[in-house]
């Protein structure tokens, strides 16, 4: 196969993207209905993938906890994207003080983890979807910047550029029209890279407890949770575990495919 991993890495988005977008129509149990009668039980027929320590369906838990991170991931990347992009335009193309202020602040950025200044701002907020959205995008915005600000650095020396500013055409029409139809290759690729990291991101707040609202049907809480009962039910973990690994795969083997289709370095 000319390109597997694009194939590879396609199939298990759609595939999980299409299991989150059914999850109202499918035969499962509601993820929020407890059952004290089958705590920690095991796979049975009932309950395809065991039940949790308040016996509510596992399998329904995993699949409303797709569709939660998928949102958070979507729509932290689509905000990222945006900002990053937009600052990246105007610092690689303007230059000057535009530039320098965001070679500063970027750098800010870049000398920390971002995990951790992730950590550091939820810890100081409320446990929200909203919030977490918004964490995420105010850390992932960087890189966006500054791939886009390296790609416009490298674009506005081009001929067709440069006599785009010598007929009189505004920085907008130079932007829009010859420049961003341009840089969009490295950034799509980065965007569906970012999903993934994203959706580790987001497990990871909701593991330590200040991601989503307790209750709420999240991946990293369904962690947090089995650990305490690994030895007795391992299926709460291993469960959640999967789907994770699963989904983080198929967008990482996703971008790979994408960065080789178009030749993104």
């Amino acid at each position: 196969m000319k390109n597997f991993k694009l194939v590879f890495g396609g199939t298990l988005v759609v595939f999980v993207v299409l299991l989150a977008l059914m999850a109202p129509i499918l035969p499962i149990p509601a993820p929020d209905i407890p059952d004290m009668a089958g705590e920690l039980r095991g796979p049975s027929a009932a309950h395809l993938l065991g039940q949790d320590e308040e016996g509510r369906d596992v399998l329904s838990r995993v699949v409303y906890g797709a569709r939660l991170s998928l949102l958070i991931g979507f729509v932290t990347v689509a905000l990222s994207m945006s900002l990053g992009t937009l600052i990246g335009l105007m610092a690689g193309y303007f230059g000057g003080k535009i530039d320098e202020a965001f070679v500063f602040v970027s750098d800010i950025f870049m000398a920390f983890p971002s995990i951790l200044l992730i950590i550091a701002l939820a810890a100081f907020m409320p446990p929200s979807i909203l919030n977490i959205i918004l964490v995420l995008s105010a850390v992932g915005w960087v890189s966006y910047a500054r791939i886009v600000r390296g790609q416009v650095l490298a674009l506005r020396k081009l001929v067709y550029v440069q006599a785009a500013q010598t007929l009189g055409y505004g920085a907008p029409r130079i932007l829009g029209r010859h420049i961003l139809p341009n840089i969009l290759g490295p950034v799509i690729v980065n965007s569906t890279l970012s999903v993934a990291g994203v959706i580790i991101a987001e497990t990871t707040l909701s593991f330590l407890g200040i991601g989503v609202p307790p209750g709420t049907p999240s991946w990293g809480a369904m962690l947090d949770a089995g650990v305490a009962f690994l030895l007795v039910a391992p299926h709460l973990s291993i469960v959640p575990g999967i789907a994770i690994m699963i989904t983080v795969l198929g967008f990482n083997f996703l971008g790979d495919g994408l960065r080789d289709r178009y030749d993104v370095r």
